[in-house]
């Protein structure tokens, strides 16, 4: 007898895709989409439901479907003005509250998977150079959606001590990039001239958006794995990425890189919070070891491959044969970032114009 799982967040491209591919699989019976908002997207094979995870109905389809894997996409980044954060807040902390109380108190609830975010490390000058799942989260965020996501997940990782025979997947994803999706990162990549701090050239990865569902439905198919990072293959620079993608930028002087935070609302990225600044300066590194040996993953595309793969998708740009060097990527474990554990300030690229 096959699964019947329960997807939040099917509104968006991650949540549908994964529902999708679920649906599509011969080990699983019935896939479940939830979403307070129709998804946009083909759900395929998979049953919507239009409900809030805060409503009571999702507890009513999780006791009649007897749905046996929650898989919890919904965390929303949201705004920053004072209305959305408290808006975002209910949704993502409040919300996934509900729905832990609504699987605890379903007995046929065995598998709990949670998308969460590599964020919730902190990016600063004294970071490592490579955060492993055991490292400590950024206990100095007061609020945003950092805050909300190192909440929920002490809340998903609260679970199994009321339900013993409950396990969880815990997914902190790095910065996703892809077509289909909308992101800060994504947002302040396509500013019309992107704004970088002066003096600093952050050590960065990414994930493609296939890879993201990839690792999703790896996760929701196999046994817990409790919490595991989740990024490609491969390290670049800021530097690098604006490069492979030809964007214009301009250097920010300033000392503290705060000020990027408002030429960055100016060029159109509202939601650029101090952790995304903090990132952008310092960068950050995830090991993923656990991916590949735990949950059995291993992402289709590098980060560099993933970053072209953007640029010809949204920018239309197409990389140079001689750009592309098969084995030149970097692979992201403790050795790959201990080559680069030097500081992260730096000049401005050589050769090139600020502003091009």
């Amino acid at each position: 007898m096959g699964s019947t799982i329960l997807v939040t967040g099917v509104s968006r491209y991650i949540g549908a895709r994964t529902a999708r591919e679920l649906a599509a699989s011969p080990h699983v019976d019935r896939v479940i989409g939830i979403d307070a908002i129709a998804p946009e997207f083909n759900l395929g094979e998979a049953e919507f439901v239009r409900a809030d995870v805060r409503n009571p109905i999702v507890g009513r389809v999780l006791a009649q479907s007897e749905a046996d894997i929650v898989v919890h996409l919904s965390l929303s980044t949201g705004g920053q003005s004072r209305t959305a954060q408290v808006s975002r807040k209910e949704a993502n902390v409040m919300g996934t509250m509900q729905l832990l109380a609504m699987c605890q108190a379903q007995r046929s609830v065995r598998h709990v998977v949670l998308k969460s975010t590599g964020s919730v490390y902190p990016a600063g000058h004294n970071a490592p150079a490579i955060y492993t799942e055991n490292a400590a989260v950024n206990a100095r965020v007061g609020s945003g959606f950092v805050r909300d996501a190192i909440d929920v997940e002490s809340y998903v990782r609260a679970l199994p001590r009321r339900r013993s025979d409950v396990g969880i997947s815990v997914l902190r994803f790095t910065h996703i990039l892809g077509a289909h999706v909308k992101t800060v990162m994504a947002d302040y990549l396509n500013s019309a001239v992107v704004p970088v701090p002066f003096g600093f050239d952050a050590r960065m990865q990414f994930l493609h958006e296939d890879d993201a569902v990839g690792a999703l439905v790896a996760a929701a198919s196999g046994e817990p794995v409790g919490t595991v990072n989740v990024a490609a293959d491969g390290v670049l620079t800021l530097s690098q990425v604006l490069r492979l993608g030809r964007r214009p930028y301009a250097p920010v002087f300033t000392q503290t890189g705060r000020l990027l935070g408002a030429i960055s609302r100016w060029s159109g990225v509202s939601n650029l919070s101090g952790e995304h600044i903090d990132y952008l300066m310092y960068g950050r590194c995830l090991d993923t070891t656990r991916m590949k040996q735990t949950l059995h993953y291993h992402p289709r595309y590098s980060t560099r491959e993933t970053v072209q793969l953007y640029a010809r998708d949204v920018w239309g740009i197409h990389p140079s044969p001689s750009r592309v060097i098969p084995g030149t990527q970097l692979t992201a474990t403790a050795a790959t970032c201990a080559l680069e554990a030097g500081p992260t300030e730096k000049t401005s690229p050589k050769d090139e114009r600020a502003v091009s």
